[in-house]
């Protein structure tokens, strides 16, 4: 087990290492640039002042591998192109904790709706109950989470007046609640399909029919036989899931005017602040290696079968 961890771990460092160069030529072979772009435009000499403070004006090799060097041995992600008394590392610290307490919430919300939904679709197969229950999931599925947070806002914040519109005051604040209603909405739907398709087969399957002809209790026969086996391809679709609301909503962070990961990033790319894209860009990328990385290892939990050599 150890030694499948460490190679697994290992793995990641060329991943990261391909996801760190693409970002970095791209952002700038891309036209403009993150003063020429400026709202008002600046003289020459203040640019090639600004391109010279920065290391801009070095070869594009050379800003490869000292940007690199930066952040294998200091982690150091440079200063913010933007707001030159900062660095990108303090300006995403006081990001991260919203996008991370907003992520938390839709995901605990998505995993007690959709999880309990699929499961009981599938124990009431072909009913008024798994009917409805699909409905949901494909509203869920086809309503884009933006769609969704305007019906939300138009509800309870317009008409009823239950929330404010806007804002942020924390996750137990009531301005919390209708972004992560918005953002689990998505999440709980394609649960809720892949827990009621997997529990389906394995309630069909010889040990489970076994179970009820002994006489067990059909409360008995859920959790202990046939939930723990349908949990193997529904943990996949969690950890994708996990990947997206932790990783940050960007659009949704920027309708409600959160300060979170994502908003920042919208506002990076928009002003070309490459090092504050390098930076979030890369947290987007751990955050799904790392959710890729703990979902394999469950998977030995809920199936004795499997083992890591």
């Amino acid at each position: 087990m150890a030694r499948y961890v460490l190679k697994r771990l290992l793995g990641l460092v060329p991943l990261l290492l391909a996801i760190y160069t693409l970002v970095f030529f791209l952002m700038r072979l891309m036209p403009g640039g993150p003063w020429e772009e400026a709202d008002r435009p600046l003289p020459p000499a203040v640019v090639e002042n600004l391109r010279a403070k920065y290391k801009a004006d070095a070869p594009l090799w050379q800003q490869y591998t000292d940007y690199l060097v930066g952040i294998v041995t200091r982690f150091d992600f440079g200063p913010s192109y933007r707001n030159a008394s900062r660095s990108v590392n303090e300006i995403f610290a006081d990001f991260l904790p919203v996008s991370l307490q907003l992520g938390t919430a839709a995901m605990l919300l998505a995993l007690a709706i959709g999880l309990p939904l699929g499961i009981l679709a599938a124990l009431h197969h072909n009913t008024w109950l798994d009917h409805l229950a699909m409905l949901v999931a494909m509203a869920g599925i086809s309503v884009p989470n933006y769609v969704m947070a305007a019906v939300l806002i138009l509800l309870f914040a317009s008409t009823l007046r239950l929330v404010p519109t806007s804002g942020w005051d924390g996750i137990f604040s009531t301005q919390a609640l209708i972004p992560a209603f918005a953002l689990a909405f998505g999440p709980a739907a394609r649960l809720a399909r892949y827990a009621r398709a997997a529990m389906l087969e394995v309630i069909g399957q010889d040990y489970v029919r076994t179970a009820r002809a002994k006489g067990l209790r059909e409360r008995m026969i859920v959790l202990r036989h046939a939930l723990k086996n349908a949990m193997i391809p529904v943990i996949t679709v969690i950890g994708g899931q996990m990947g997206f609301v932790l990783g940050g909503a960007v659009v949704l962070e920027t309708v409600f005017a959160l300060p979170g990961v994502g908003r920042l990033t919208v506002n990076s790319v928009i002003t070309n602040d490459y090092p504050q894209i390098q930076l979030n860009v890369m947290f987007l990328a751990v955050v799904h290696m790392l959710v890729n990385f703990v979902v394999d290892i469950s998977y030995g939990w809920f199936d004795p079968r499997i083992r890591y050599g």
